[in-house]
């Protein structure tokens, strides 16, 4: 099993969750060590929630909990992805949306051409 690091960031890695069904990005969250061995405990992604310090598993009180059917670490080892099956209704985002990504940025043609 791939070791995470979580030194790099005072004990937190970055969880990205994606659909493994459609590859669509759904949410990101952090997980310290105990919330990572939890996910790999129970199936399903739980996350360290920074501003109630105490663990937190996605969906435990709307229903749309992320059952995990893969996951990987970045070359790193510092940056978690989870392929996911959303339970529920599918609505992930405590806005009520399928993602947490849906607010655009408009990028500006001079910033397109500085970084293209």
């Amino acid at each position: 099993m791939e070791q995470i690091d979580f030194d790099k960031m005072d004990g937190l890695v970055p969880g990205v969750v994606q659909d493994a069904r459609t590859g669509e990005v759904l949410m990101l969250g952090f997980l310290n060590a105990a919330s990572y061995a939890k996910t790999l405990e129970t199936g399903f992604v739980t996350f360290w929630s920074r501003t109630r310090q105490k663990l937190w598993m996605k969906g435990e009180t709307s229903g749309n909990r992320l059952r995990v059917l893969s996951v990987a670490t970045d070359c790193d080892h510092d940056t978690l992805l989870f392929r996911v099956e959303v339970e529920g209704d599918g609505l992930v985002c405590h806005e009520g949306t399928v993602s947490c990504f849906t607010r655009p940025i408009a990028i500006t043609e001079q910033a397109e051409v500085a970084h293209g």
